[in-house]
């Protein structure tokens, strides 16, 4: 991809790195361990009445750590050091970049 000369390195602070691999490390150990609690065997299986108790606690997880919250303040803030200049096709960097980001749909709408 070509970026502009001013986004081919953009730069975080100490802290906002920090920052960003904190919640990211958050984020993926305790998702890992609501799993590794309820998929307690190696072949990966799991009872229909586990795998129910896995979804509700991953989605309370979710919900109760504000999760997406938390992961549009990373995108907010590694967006920040990117120059939004608008190219020839009316987009910027980042949007062209994500352009073709295929995103979660329901399974009967593909």
């Amino acid at each position: 991809m070509n970026l502009l000369k001013d986004n081919e390195k953009i730069f975080l602070s100490g802290d906002e790195a920090i920052n960003i691999l904190s919640e990211v490390e958050y984020m993926l150990i305790s998702l890992r361990d609501i799993a590794r609690h309820y998929y307690d065997n190696a072949d990966g299986e799991i009872s229909i009445e586990k795998r129910a108790l896995y979804c509700e606690e991953t989605t309370k997880f979710i919900d109760e750590n504000n999760i997406t919250n938390k992961l549009a303040k990373i995108r907010e803030t590694i967006t920040e050091k990117f120059n939004l200049e608008l190219g020839d096709d009316d987009m910027d960097d980042i949007e062209r970049a994500m352009e073709n980001i295929t995103y979660w749909k329901p399974n009967n709408q593909k």
